[in-house]
């Protein structure tokens, strides 16, 4: 089963453990994103301390294969987010607690 957060239920998030209003919330929210937005086009890479890193690569273009039809069709070069989740945030998911 999977189960998607939405920026809706980060703002109430927000808004129950600060106590803002739900407006500065999702203009502190807004924030965040667009500042991580332009650090990776800018920078390529932002690491977060305790959390992770998210870095811009580069994919060249590549014959990829459809399973179901076996049609072969050519993937365009493009630039992809990866995330790579640091030792802390690792060693927090995988704790019993």
């Amino acid at each position: 089963m999977r189960v998607n957060l939405t920026k809706k239920e980060i703002i109430n998030s927000l808004y129950m453990q600060l106590g803002f209003s739900k407006k500065i919330c999702e203009n502190l929210l807004e924030d965040f994103f667009s500042i991580l937005l332009n650090e990776l086009i800018e920078n390529k890479k932002v690491k977060i301390a305790n959390f992770g890193t998210f870095i811009v690569r580069f994919k060249k273009k590549r014959i990829g294969r459809n399973p179901k039809t076996l049609e072969e069709k050519i993937i365009t070069e493009r630039n992809v987010v990866l995330f790579k989740p640091s030792n802390d945030l690792k060693k927090y998911i995988n704790s019993n607690e």
